[in-house]
């Protein structure tokens, strides 16, 4: 039965008036109450209430709107979210905080649901004569609250929750089995030992009872009403973008970045620069904001001077600028975009100084682009140097400063375990343990209850154990491996066969499933110096999904009929396997053999007694001949790209080497083998033609990975590099860029050519995840590999998209058998949230790795003494030029960073005869490809591509992280003392020695802590281990450890 009502609302205009609209409003009867106590046979699908515990709550839309982050603890259950409360925090604050709300309501590890009280016929409740919006709100929340209770035959009592204390004594008591307490009295009562949540609770109110800023004089201009900015940008009077703020100059320079394609503005082909607090006019780095343009006449351009403390912007206006750019001012915020940021507290002395009132004061983010924040605490002597999240509240336009509340104490400034979080929480990565509820779901793989192969899943799985010789290629000493390669002859001498059998996780990690959750909500495993963080459990990664040598695995496979001489393709299949894996080769081993040099195979070596040694040998011949024609198959697809214009661009990476015991014992350059390019190609090649199959089946929802060409502005450093040494960069398209570079060689150094390829790596964009209904067939293309469909496919152990792809590469193939598929496929709009979300995933992990091993190079350099300690000394090759000084790369240690010219006191370097170097009075005078310095010395120029000595040395922080600081010690190259001549890389394995040391002191403290009494829960919150894991080290730091991201992250090429 459905009844027809009114509904009035009272709405603003256009113009800012108040406009009354009356609309029809239908009531039912039967609306889903969500609950599994439901005595009334509802028709509940999907999410429901559990049915064990002791209560139901229900909010109110105050704390719906102002205490959210509080309900979203997981051990809060049993919440009924009523749509008057969700659809006044919608109104009150906005698109952000309902986005929130529906992400908790939709996921499936919060106990919480929503009931639509407003269409329900006996709890809907019409808003009286001059009764107030939140009056009304309170009385229609506990009407249905005591609806929700006799709906489910008192079976639990309800709980409302308000901060309105006059509601709780009007309704207190009104009506049996329905409490209306505060939100206070409820955390206390319900939950006394969730202390984190009561502590929150605190925060908060504590920062909402002093929102209102002491001064009432404007700092600020008042943004610009919703409907006004939304008018301007379609007039394309305002841009809209968001928001970057210049690190190095957090307080002067912003750029907006210029989004959509309304805008009316021909001069607009850059980013807009925002000069100053004022300009900024309250936005955060990474707000969404409109700008205005201001008259080319107040335009300025770009500082190109380098800047000495970053964050710090002590210069004044006479810095050098570049060409005047366009320039404007924030005058509204389309989208708050802010997050959980980590402060540290002040000196208790400094809080003292900074008002009366020493309980608000100013904290300082770790991040220099966030500015102070202003909090209200009753700890901060307690805290004082310690690091801290917080979250923003708001920035009202009569405060120079932001308000925030606490929301959990990290640990002590400086401290590993509390940096290491620090970057975790920067960047939100949110990696807890497992839960038992997720390992439950995990298969059961010991020695008492062994896995094996199911009879059924055999039958279904095309059977490669006895017909193929399966192998795989890694790096020494890994177990997670998700990909093996098969190649032969086949009979008839007229086709090759080459196979690609990826790990089948989706066998295990079915759809909709909390591990699947879980793994779709990291979308990656997380690499950082130490430790890693797996996307999936440890049972699934490094056992039952890992195609390890000699055991029985299911897999994934693509298989090519190749033409035996052109090695066109004939044929290819796509299906689920059933494999097992002969050799686990590493990468050095497979080069060994294809050279011919001498190399044990261990499964050779192994191998049962009564094998005779013809036996071996004939094995050993037919692992070189699949060997041999997997590198000219290799080699052949390789051609194929390059004539398409694939760039091979320089990643810098490095290899740790092992004792018996998986210590890390050294760190070296990784040596460039042909195998490597063998194996990457053959994942291309899987990669590629899964995206084919895929945009074929599903043209309007497949996954798919675009890298767009790269704005031929970003390509200047390396254009104007490249001049000083005579050499022409073509840029128009990716062909004449690799062509060009193949080009750019100086036999003389062969460094020049390693680093324009890192500067044409740096100009890249980023490849990106996109759903093929949200692109035309030309934004495809992926312009790094000259591919026209590219996907991740090869490493679903590690990246949830290839578990995504996996999905869909099944349902294209049932779909081929005319098979229904067994769940419906994720619409266009889903799936591009969903790539949405894995880019932003992908990008904070490489953000993490990044900071993680900038970390650790300053605490190898932190106790080392530049001026006596060999290891602070170093070569160094400048690449780029700026005002005052210059940018280098560091060969050794794989660092690049500013060297100085010109330091505060306006000295400059002066250079001896012996080439050393010292500051004296003197004068800089800057060219597109020298600087030179003259002073009583004489006069200097240093060039690009020229080498130096640079001494190393860590700038300490006790707010921000650390940073290295490069100091030109000599204008010559950098001479090792003989007696100590040092192998290559001999520095990049002193420096993981070092912080592996380091990593074991820390453990061990650890330990000895844990021994007084239990961890702490800050310290707890982060680890899935008790220490860190050895053979993690040798994972995380060979791929990034001491070095900048592989050029492979920024083509998004990937195993």
């Amino acid at each position: 039965m459905m009844i027809k009502t009114e509904k009035t609302l009272c709405l603003k205009s256009s113009r800012g008036g108040k406009v009354r609209v009356v609309r029809e409003h239908y009531l039912r009867e039967h609306v889903p109450c969500y609950s599994t106590l439901c005595q009334a046979a509802c028709q509940n699908e999907g999410k429901t209430l559990s049915g064990e515990v002791t209560h139901y709550v229900v909010p109110d839309a105050g704390v719906v709107r102002d205490f959210l982050e509080v309900l979203e603890f997981r051990e809060l259950q049993g919440i009924v979210f009523m749509q008057t409360a969700c659809q006044a925090a919608q109104h009150s604050r906005g698109r952000r905080l309902y986005n929130r709300l529906r992400g908790l309501l939709k996921d499936p590890r919060h106990d919480c649901i929503h009931f639509a009280n407003e269409f329900q016929m006996y709890s809907y409740c019409p808003r009286g004569k001059g009764e107030t919006q939140e009056k009304w709100q309170t009385r229609s929340i506990y009407q249905a609250a005591v609806w929700y209770h006799d709906h489910l035959a008192g079976l639990r009592p309800v709980v409302m929750i308000t901060e309105d204390q006059e509601a709780i004594a009007e309704y207190g008591s009104r009506t049996s089995g329905v409490y209306v307490i505060s939100t206070k009295e409820y955390l206390e009562t319900f939950w006394p030992d969730l202390k984190a949540a009561q502590e929150l609770y605190s925060s908060i109110a504590q920062a909402l009872q002093e929102r209102e800023s002491d001064s009432t004089e404007r700092e600020y201009a008042e943004h610009l009403p919703a409907e006004v900015l939304e008018a301007g940008i379609k007039s394309g009077r305002f841009i809209q973008g968001t928001l970057n703020v210049n690190k190095h100059r957090a307080q002067q320079e912003a750029f907006v970045r210029f989004e959509g394609s309304a805008n009316k503005n021909t001069e607009l082909n850059s980013d807009i620069l925002v000069w100053g607090g004022k300009h900024r006019n309250r936005a955060v780095h990474g707000d969404l904001v409109a700008v205005e343009l201001l008259s080319s006449r107040e335009w300025r351009g770009r500082t190109t001077a380098l800047h000495e403390g970053l964050g710090e912007d002590k210069a004044g206006g006479d810095e050098t600028q570049s060409q005047p750019m366009p320039t404007g001012k924030v005058v509204g915020i389309l989208q708050r975009n802010w997050r959980d940021y980590v402060v540290t507290f002040p000196p208790w002395e400094e809080v003292q100084s900074q008002s009366r009132n020493s309980q608000r004061i100013l904290v300082t983010p770790w991040d220099y682009r966030i500015p102070k924040i202003r909090i209200s605490t009753q700890q901060a002597e307690a805290l004082q140097d310690h690091r801290v999240i917080v979250r923003l509240d708001s920035w009202e336009s009569t405060s120079l400063y932001p308000n925030g509340h606490t929301v959990r104490v990290l640990g002590k400034s400086g401290e590993l375990e509390t940096e290491v979080q620090t970057i975790l929480v920067e960047n939100c990565i949110h990696v807890p343990p497992f839960s038992e509820a997720q390992l439950r779901e995990m298969p059961t793989n010991s020695a008492e209850q062994p896995w094996s192969v199911e009879a059924v899943e055999a039958s279904s799985r095309l059977d490669l154990r006895d017909t193929h010789l399966v192998f795989s290629i890694d790096p020494l000493g890994c177990e997670d491996v998700d990909d093996t390669l098969s190649v032969r002859l086949l009979p008839g001498g007229t086709r090759l066969e080459l196979g690609v059998h990826i790990a089948d996780v989706t066998h295990f990690v079915k759809e909709g499933s909390l591990t699947d959750l879980e793994a779709r909500s990291r979308a990656t495993t997380y690499y950082l110096a130490d430790r890693r963080y797996d996307m999936l459990p440890a049972v699934l990664s490094a056992d039952l999904c890992s195609l390890l040598g000699g055991v029985d695995r299911y897999a994934m496979s693509v298989m090519w009929q190749l033409d035996a001489e052109s090695l066109d393709v004939c044929k290819v299949w796509y299906g689920r396997t059933l494999i097992r894996s002969s050799y686990q080769l590493h990468y050095e081993l497979a080069q060994s053999l294809l050279n011919g040099e001498p190399a044990e195979v261990p499964e050779l070596s192994r191998a049962r007694a009564n094998e005779d040694e013809g036996e071996r040998s004939r094995r050993r011949a037919e692992l070189l001949e699949a060997l041999r024609l997997l590198t000219r198959v290799a080699r052949h697809l390789r051609a194929l790209r390059d004539r398409g214009g694939a760039l091979e661009l320089e990643g810098v990476e490095v290899r740790a080497q092992l004792d018996s015991s998986k210590n890390i014992t050294a760190l070296v350059p990784k040596q460039p083998l042909e195998v490597h390019e063998t194996v990457a190609e053959c994942m291309i090649y899987a990669n590629h033609w899964v995206a084919r199959k895929i945009q074929e089946s599903f043209p309007h929802q497949a996954l798919l990975r675009h890298h767009p060409p790269p704005r031929q502005e970003f390509f200047n450093q390396l254009v104007d590099s490249a001049r000083t040494r005579s050499f022409a960069i073509d840029t128009r398209s990716n062909k004449a860029l690799a062509d060009s570079l193949d080009q750019a060689v100086d036999h003389q150094d062969p460094v020049v050519n390693r680093l324009l390829r890192m500067m044409a790596t740096q100009a890249m964009s980023n490849a990106l995840y996109f759903s093929t209904g949200a692109c035309s067939e030309e934004q495809y293309y992926h312009y790094g590999l000259a591919l026209d469909r590219y996907t991740h496919f090869t490493s679903p152990i590690r990246r949830y998209a290839d578990i995504i792809v996996h999905r869909l590469l099944m349902a294209a193939i049932d779909a081929e058998k005319g098979l229904a598929p067994s769940k419906a496929l994720a619409s266009n709009k889903d799936q591009e949230e969903l790539a949405h979300q894995i880019n932003n995933k992908n990008r904070a992990a490489q953000h993490a790795q990044k900071q993680s091993t900038e970390l650790f190079q300053c605490l190898y350099f932190k106790d080392k003494d530049p001026l006596t300690d060999e290891r602070c000394t170093a070569d160094a090759v400048i690449y780029a030029i700026r005002a005052n000084g210059m940018l280098v790369f560091v060969p050794r240690y794989g660092l690049k960073g500013a060297v100085y010219l010109k330091n505060r006191e306006n000295q400059v370097v002066g250079v001896k005869e012996d080439g050393s170097c010292v500051w004296h009075g003197g004068t800089l005078e800057r060219h597109l490809d020298r600087i030179s310095t003259t002073t009583t010395t004489g006069t200097h120029t240093f060039r690009v591509f020229d080498h130096i000595t640079v001494r190393i040395s860590v700038q300490p922080s006790r707010c921000h992280p650390l940073n290295l600081c490069l100091e030109v010690a000599s204008s010559r190259p950098h001479q090792a003392p003989q007696a100590g001549e040092q192998p290559k890389g001999r520095g990049r394995s002193e420096l993981v020695q070092e912080v592996v040391r380091l990593a074991e002191e820390a453990s061990q403290q650890a330990k000895e802590k844990k021994g007084r009494g239990k961890l702490s829960k800050e310290e707890r919150e982060f680890r899935q281990s008790k220490q860190p894991n050895l053979y993690s080290l040798l994972q995380e730091v060979a791929q990034l450890a001491l070095l900048d991201l592989p050029a492979c992250e920024a083509l998004g090429v990937g195993a």
